[in-house]
């Protein structure tokens, strides 16, 4: 593949003129600012090229054409006027036939046309070429009226602060696809992504959330997929979300207040459907899925609602997922978490033995000052009235780590992670919170391992603790101990729990 131009925009000729006197079109706006990011990404200026719209026929066969057969990527500015416009169809049959003979439309999973939406029109109204792409809304629409405004600086300071933000998610997109090629042109290959992410489509009340993600992913390397828009027929869905998230290593989901479209033929909307059909690939395979929603989320739908309660309380989603109600910036430092241990590889399995473990060995399992951690977990409301619980335990020979609550949200959750990875059993205090609250924390035990935690649990209890009611008396699992205190403090229950934490790795008894 041979590239004279990096990108052409092909436009309607009415979407670029003044609309205030001494300032430039929209086209020619978005042309600079295109360029001038996409040059800080990549550290060279690119070739982007747009023709002047003369008129005539010469002119577009004799030099566009052939300018169309070395071109890397084509940008299509949609709108009305755009759909009305022979010229701008004829760029793009010209580009989608000469692309097939220049290494096909796909680069690495990317395409190599930018459907940028300066004004809204159909799907089943654009060109069937452009269907098949993910487009980038320069516009916005007015929640109370309906109307959309285009993203543009005569429209005040917080238009142009979206554009912008826009214009930097077209330059990564575009930056990421241009060194694919030049790369691919000097050395054959490109380099392989850090890891393939199903990033779920949003509703609208949550779409800001979405770039921000996929920009964060972009930055970290990742693929994101799908790269084209979901089919709106149930089975076309079906059968593309299942190929699109067995291409990759996690999915991440954003649950807001809106239900979302439900497709043709469908009972349940698409953010429900990709939730379901992520949830059924992990059934298949390791295949982490990370859930959001923004914390203490309602939804005026009731369907909505049901499927936010259905989330939050499921176990066959929560299975294998992390489920975050935190700040969204909180979402993305657990990301950045959990993409830099997909990075890392993993420790090879240790050799059997049976020699003793030697005192640098016991220290590498957290037994090497001969006593066994314990992680004990409670809510806030209780910090005042767990004391008697873990006093006893340490005075019966086991090493304390406490639940804290001080801190940033990002802090907190790394000693959190920290301690599920580091200790040799924990205990989950079930007294003020409530049973979700208690089946959120034996989740949270469930996946250390993604945590990068390599070795089993000594044991994990839970004390039902005060207050009681019918159900928490009731209250029985396979996944833990169960020590009854439904009096207060009584230590008694609490002794095998603490022989099981003793008689693993010949650790110090009390």
């Amino acid at each position: 593949m041979r590239f004279d131009t990096d990108v052409f925009i092909s436009y309607a000729h009415l979407d670029n003129p003044e609309l205030v006197e001494g300032h430039r079109g929209w086209v020619a706006d978005f042309h600079r600012a295109l360029e001038i990011r996409v040059s800080q990404l990549l550290g060279a200026t690119p070739d982007i090229w747009r023709d002047p719209k003369l008129k005539g026929s010469d002119f577009f066969e004799n030099t566009l054409v052939e300018r169309l057969k070395h071109v890397a990527a084509l940008i299509s500015v949609m709108s009305p006027r755009y759909l009305k416009s022979d010229w701008t169809r004829r760029e793009l049959m010209e580009f989608w036939k000469n692309a097939d003979q220049s290494g096909g439309m796909l680069v690495h999973g990317n395409s190599r046309v930018f459907k940028i939406v300066k004004t809204p029109v159909p799907l089943e109204a654009q060109p069937p070429e452009l269907q098949q792409v993910l487009g980038y809304d320069f516009y916005r629409v007015d929640p109370e009226t309906g109307r959309t405004h285009e993203l543009d600086q005569v429209f005040g300071p917080e238009a142009q602060r979206d554009f912008w933000m826009k214009i930097d998610d077209v330059a990564h997109d575009l930056s990421a696809l241009l060194e694919c090629l030049h790369q691919d042109e000097k050395a054959g290959t490109a380099a392989e992504p850090t890891a393939r992410v199903f990033l779920a489509e949003v509703t609208s009340d949550l779409q800001a959330e979405y770039d921000a993600i996929r920009r964060d992913l972009q930055e970290q390397g990742c693929v994101v997929l799908p790269t084209r828009p979901l089919p709106l027929q149930g089975q076309d869905l079906d059968d593309f979300v299942r190929e699109e998230m067995d291409r990759c290593q996690m999915s991440i989901h954003l649950i807001g207040r809106n239900n979302g479209i439900v497709p043709e033929g469908a009972a349940s909307s698409i953010t429900e459907l990709q939730n379901e059909y992520a949830v059924r690939r992990a059934a298949s395979g390791n295949f982490p899925r990370l859930l959001w929603m923004p914390p203490q989320l309602s939804s005026a739908d009731l369907r909505q609602q049901i499927f936010i309660d259905h989330v939050r309380s499921d176990g066959r989603i929560l299975n294998g997922a992390d489920l975050l109600e935190t700040s969204f910036e909180e979402l993305r430092t657990v990301l950045r978490g959990r993409l830099e241990m997909m990075r890392q590889p993993a420790p090879p399995a240790a050799a059997p033995s049976a020699v003793p473990a030697s005192p640098a060995t016991a220290t590498a399992t957290g037994a090497g000052d001969g006593f066994a951690r314990l992680y004990f977990v409670c809510d806030q409301r209780d910090l005042e009235a767990v004391g008697p619980w873990p006093a006893f335990l340490f005075d019966e020979g086991l090493e304390v780590i406490p639940s804290v609550f001080e801190g940033d949200e990002s802090e907190v959750r790394e000693y959190h992670e920290e301690s599920l990875r580091d200790c040799d059993g924990v205990l989950i205090f079930y007294g003020s919170g409530n049973e979700l609250w208690l089946r959120r924390k034996l989740r949270e035990v469930q996946k250390i391992a993604g945590y990068g935690r390599s070795r089993p649990m000594r044991a994990v209890g839970i004390c039902v603790a005060p207050p009681m009611s019918p159900a928490k008396a009731q209250f029985r699992t396979h996944e833990a101990m169960i020590l009854g205190q439904p009096d207060g403090f009584a230590p008694d229950p609490l002794r095998s729990f603490v022989e099981r934490m003793k008689d693993g790795g010949g650790m110090r008894r009390g």
